[in-house]
């Protein structure tokens, strides 16, 4: 991201990273499933049965517990007719109606969908038993003005399992954050345009990931349903916490609207073309041969959209659940956004699960709170590289330039490696491939470049060892170059800014016309 920031300097005065908007889900593990739910009617004596009963009986204590907090603080309790209505637009215009600046703006319930459960009885084996289904149940959301975190919202289900739903926002929090300590800055809808003291901003955005979130979602899940103790009665009920969907936005604050937008329509143009349906799935950590339009294990939906927005274009690259958002906010802040929800397509560093003093490895990233920090790191990651990408556009040094010392023996580690030959078929292969974007975030191994570099499988093992020796002595020469770099204790390598931008300049003159290049040259 530095070269971004590089290039630009004369135009941006400044930019922040953090968490934008953010939701976390409280879990009962131990009624989340039909075992532990049978585990809870034994402990109270309960008759499958009876549950029907007994259920409506909690979720009337529920109901009431939650809206009895509500008008006691003073404040409204509305019934929405359809779930499709905004309910953050309604509890704002409510907070500035009633001129709300801290603590509780209104309790709205609405009937939705959830997962529960039902007694199912069975004539043919002439027995009952309990099954989890999709049903329909009455939702409470509470929304507030929290003195530490801002603007959010707290939802519980009122039917079993309770599920819990925490809203919270980064941008938000660190309004609140710099309004504690005097810090001038300049908000507009979601993002700030300018910023007093950018450094402490970044550090306060930090600060965020540091917080005891089991403290702090508990007191919010506390505030919404303070029965909760109450309900379960002498079975133990803790709520997990994970993190169901995060936003980590990157804002490069310019100095105007006129300094972006001179820019702003170039960044959409590379990014469609550069970053479009395929090549996201690199930039998310998806393999996808260059032979095929994804990998063949991969089942989900790639799309790239542009949108035309009242404020700009936004440009969003979809890949299954997680996505990658460019767009311009406020006419002078850039916004590069990662949104994960579904975190099993990343890793991170950790052991086993429920063996805390276990051997570490890279094992797939979990929806637990414990992950949130490798979360925002892989979003950070993705941003970072999304921007860094952005950079090559108009790049300014010739090609020629950046060939001249690829094209020439070096010697690195006592030995002579051969001049890079980026015009003759092999290595133009590899350069494209990890030129592309692939594993942009994770980095590529051996491996996966062997599917980008080989329409087939190998037949036998000896073939397949012989197709990892060939790739292994391609990759050890581009390193010598300086065209990649080796990631510290792994097998994974990443490009460096001189392959990044060699790869980005080889693949725009492969791709223009004559005419096209003729005309840029003159």
């Amino acid at each position: 991201m530095e070269s971004f920031f590089q290039k630009y300097a004369d135009r941006i005065i400044g930019s922040v990273s953090g968490l934008d908007r953010v939701v976390f889900r409280g879990t009962i593990r131990q009624l989340a499933h039909c075992e532990g739910l049978q585990s809870y009617l034994d402990v109270h004596g309960l008759l499958l049965k009876e549950f029907g009963r007994h259920a409506e009986t909690v979720s009337s204590r529920v109901k009431d517990g939650v809206k009895a907090a509500v008008e006691a603080a003073g404040r409204p309790v509305r019934y929405l007719a359809s779930p499709k209505q905004s309910k953050e637009d309604i509890a704002r215009e409510i907070a500035e109606r009633d001129g709300v600046s801290e603590g509780t703006i209104a309790l709205l319930t609405c009937v939705e969908p959830c997962r529960s459960f039902v007694v199912y009885r069975s004539r043919s084996e002439k027995r009952i038993e309990l099954r989890s289904v999709w049903r329909k149940c009455l939702f409470l959301y509470r929304y507030f003005i929290d003195p530490e975190v801002g603007f959010g919202h707290a939802r519980i289900q009122s039917w079993f399992p309770f599920y819990v739903q925490v809203g919270l926002n980064g941008r938000e929090w660190l309004g609140r954050q710099m309004d504690r300590e005097g810090i001038g800055y300049c908000r507009r809808d979601n993002c700030f345009t300018h910023i007093d003291d950018v450094g402490r901003a970044r550090e306060l955005l930090k600060e965020q990931l540091r917080t005891d979130w089991p403290a702090l979602l508990g007191r919010l899940h506390r505030e919404l349903n303070p029965v909760h103790d109450e309900m379960f009665g002498s079975f133990r009920a803790p709520y997990y916490w994970s993190t169901y969907q995060s936003e980590w936005a990157s804002d490069v604050m310019f100095r105007d609207a006129q300094s972006l937008a001179e820019l702003y329509g170039r960044w959409i143009r590379h990014g469609i073309s550069t970053f479009g349906s395929r090549d996201v799935l690199r930039f998310l950590g998806r393999k996808v041969p260059a032979h095929r339009t994804a990998h063949q294990k991969f089942t989900g939906e790639v799309v790239s959209d542009l949108k035309q927005r009242p404020e700009g274009v936004r440009l969003k690259h979809r890949v299954k659940g997680n996505s990658i958002k460019l767009y311009d906010k406020q006419g002078s802040v850039l916004r590069v956004e990662t949104t994960i929800n579904e975190p099993g397509d990343f890793k991170v560093y950790r052991p086993k699960e429920g063996d805390e003093g276990g051997p570490k490895e890279w094992r797939k990233m979990r929806q637990g709170i414990a992950d949130l920090h490798r979360r925002c790191e892989v979003s950070n990651a993705a941003n970072e590289r999304y921007l860094e990408a952005l950079a090559v556009v108009d790049e300014d040094t010739a090609l020629g330039e950046l060939l001249d010392d690829a094209c020439k023996p070096v010697r690195k580690w006592g030995r002579r490696f051969r001049a890079l030959r980026p015009w003759e078929a092999g290595d133009l292969e590899l350069l494209q491939a990890i030129g592309r974007g692939e594993f942009a975030i994770n980095g590529f191994r051996n491996a996966g470049l062997r599917r980008l570099l080989y329409e087939t499988e190998p037949r036998t093992g000896r073939e397949a060892r012989r197709r990892s020796a060939a790739t292994s002595r391609r990759l050890r020469l581009f390193r010598a170059h300086g065209l990649i770099r080796k990631v510290p204790r792994t097998h994974r390598y990443q490009l460096t800014r001189l392959g990044r931008s060699l790869a980005s300049a080889l693949r725009a003159a492969h791709e223009a016309s004559t005419a096209k290049l003729m005309q840029m040259a003159a």
